[in-house]
């Protein structure tokens, strides 16, 4: 099982030197060094955390088709629902995601800001919104089968926490029904981007479906978790990947028009920031037989865009 270790700080209050940090990141992204391909009968799926606005796409633009080839991904999905200017999906930006080599892209509450994404979400079944949304009148779908690329077949679910979010259907509810009416669809190789607010739902969402599905990943909150683990039945689980937007700002957004709602709680409109890209994902390799993780790495890597 491996692990990525966390980046380590001194103590106390200092001053930031965003070169410092930069090279901390970087340097913690090296270690421990990179496999050289999956062992036979496993596969390499990389989950990428919300991408917020033009900086967190054009980091992708950058790092991903290089790091497809250097470690050998079978298949990536990324969170898109920032990706319009911080709010929502568009078709342009989605077709960005899928050109610079995202094989799915999941989404969350925000896959609805954009109005143009809707007729997207029925005709592009790469792109997913939370499957407990429901049916009735809902477009899209929250699931799919997809080719990793040794041919491999993986089904990627994207649900959703109802906890500080919308009441939509029970996402656990939801699950069941579908790993159970589904069974016969499903291939062994099944990962979940759960977008949630609260670290708790999460894991017991992990640990509900250990066992049923090969990956329970996190999404939402934009800060990256260091609890990737693998649980006692096989799932490989982390409480949220992180995002993929810049480094210096509030979950992506620029400090100034976040601040005044914490200083005197006034309305303000966020903007997406700008500086070097942190790069947050997970990396899976999954056993293709039995659908059980049997490593889970994460990678922090920052990105001068």
């Amino acid at each position: 099982m491996l692990h990525r270790p966390a980046i380590e700080h001194d103590h106390g209050v200092r001053e930031v030197d965003p070169d410092t940090t930069r090279a901390a990141v970087q340097a913690a992204d090296r270690l421990p060094p990179v496999p050289e391909k999956p062992a036979a009968g496993q596969i390499r799926v990389l989950m990428i955390g919300d991408v917020i606005g033009k900086p967190g796409r054009e980091a992708i633009e950058q790092i991903v088709p290089r790091m497809r080839e250097e470690r050998h991904l079978d298949l990536v999905t990324a969170n898109g629902e920032n990706l319009a200017g911080g709010m929502g999906l568009t078709p342009s930006t989605a077709a960005a995601l899928f050109s610079a080599g995202i094989d799915v892209i999941t989404s969350g509450n925000h896959i609805w800001d954009k109005r143009d994404i809707y007729p997207e979400l029925d005709r592009d079944e790469r792109i997913l919104r939370p499957i407990n949304y429901g049916e009735q009148g809902v477009p899209g779908r929250g699931w799919g089968v997809f080719h990793a690329a040794d041919g491999s077949e993986v089904a990627v679910i994207n649900a959703q926490g109802r906890t500080y979010m919308p009441q939509i259907e029970n996402p656990f509810s939801m699950l069941d029904r579908l790993l159970d009416d589904s069974a016969d669809e499903l291939p062994k190789v099944r990962v979940v981007d759960f977008h949630c607010e609260l670290t708790s739902e999460k894991n017991a969402f992990g640990l509900h479906l250990d066992g049923r599905v090969s990956a329970v990943c996190g999404t939402h909150t934009h800060v990256a978790t260091a609890d990737e683990r693998i649980l006692p039945r096989g799932t490989g689980y982390i409480s949220d990947i992180g995002m993929t937007g810049p480094l210096f700002s509030v979950i992506g957004f620029d400090p100034a028009t976040v601040l005044p709602r914490f200083m005197n709680a006034l309305p303000t409109r966020f903007e997406v920031g700008s500086g070097p890209v942190l790069f947050n994902a997970i990396q899976i390799d999954v056993d293709t037989a039995t659908g059980r993780a049997v490593s889970v790495e994460r990678i922090n890597r920052v990105v001068d865009v």
